[in-house]
């Protein structure tokens, strides 16, 4: 049975200099409320910051690049340590494609790809994990992919990285239920921002960020384990994960998503 979960006091979001991060940023902001608004562009995200202010809420940045692991768990930890942070919404990532002639996906690219949408996830969860275990409480949003159900073969790293995204967050919520931590993992379909237009490929019911960020925090305060969206797109690829996967790709290869 879902709860419907309180107002968060205080919100930490990676990635929020931009798209879904910077409007979740911006829903989330109301006086009283906290946001700790993590992101490489120190401009942009000084931007997001007094867009938040002005609507009322204490903003705080914190300037890092996620691809540079070493130490990021125990600066997620100090982080918890100063401020109590009732949701955590990690949402920083990155993408990469074959290329327009199929060339391919050098191994540096994959690296990128995988150390910020994954492994850097995963650090921030485990820096978080202490301090919410502590207290018994606390939430966590892990935006995945609604690629996460089904590889595209234009972005091969990214949809890896978000299919373990998705499994993570899908094991961390069946072992911290019972210990007060909601974990929600997200399944965006294609949503407007500077990430998604760089999509060499078809971009079927796309979505503003405002409207994406509705969707999540909608999904969020009802305490919700998965939340999907746009639902055609999201029934779509479901079935393409069920379907034997010589139609799915057959499918895909129709509707301009094939390699070349």
């Amino acid at each position: 049975m879902m709860h419907r979960r309180p107002p968060p006091a205080c919100v930490l979001i990676t990635g929020a200099s931009g798209g879904i991060g910077a409007a979740l940023a911006r829903a989330y902001a109301a006086p009283g409320t906290t946001l700790i608004l993590q992101g490489r562009d120190a401009g942009r995200l000084g931007e997001v910051r007094r867009a938040c202010e002005d609507r009322g809420a204490r903003a705080d940045v914190w300037v890092r690049d996620l691809a540079d692991l070493d130490g990021l768990p125990a600066a997620v930890d100090a982080l918890a340590q100063r401020h109590r942070i009732d949701l955590a919404i990690v949402n920083a990532g990155v993408t990469h494609h074959i290329g327009a002639a199929g060339e391919g996906e050098c191994w540096a690219d994959i690296e990128w790809v995988m150390a910020i949408n994954a492994r850097a996830a995963m650090a921030t969860v485990s820096g978080l994990l202490p301090s919410m275990r502590r207290r018994g409480a606390g939430q966590i949003a892990l935006i995945s992919s609604l690629s996460a159900w089904y590889g595209l073969a234009l972005t091969p790293a990214y949809c890896a990285s978000k299919a373990a995204i998705k499994a993570y967050g899908e094991s961390l919520g069946g072992w911290l239920a019972p210990q007060g931590i909601g974990v929600t993992v997200v399944l965006p379909g294609f949503v407007s921002s500077a990430m998604s237009d760089r999509f060499p490929g078809p971009r079927p019911f796309l979505v503003t960020a405002d409207q994406a960020a509705r969707s999540i925090r909608r999904g969020l305060e009802r305490g919700r384990a998965r939340i999907a969206f746009p639902r055609p797109l999201a029934l779509g690829m479901w079935c393409l994960a069920v379907l034997p996967a010589g139609i799915s790709r057959w499918i895909l290869g129709l509707l301009g998503y094939a390699g070349r």
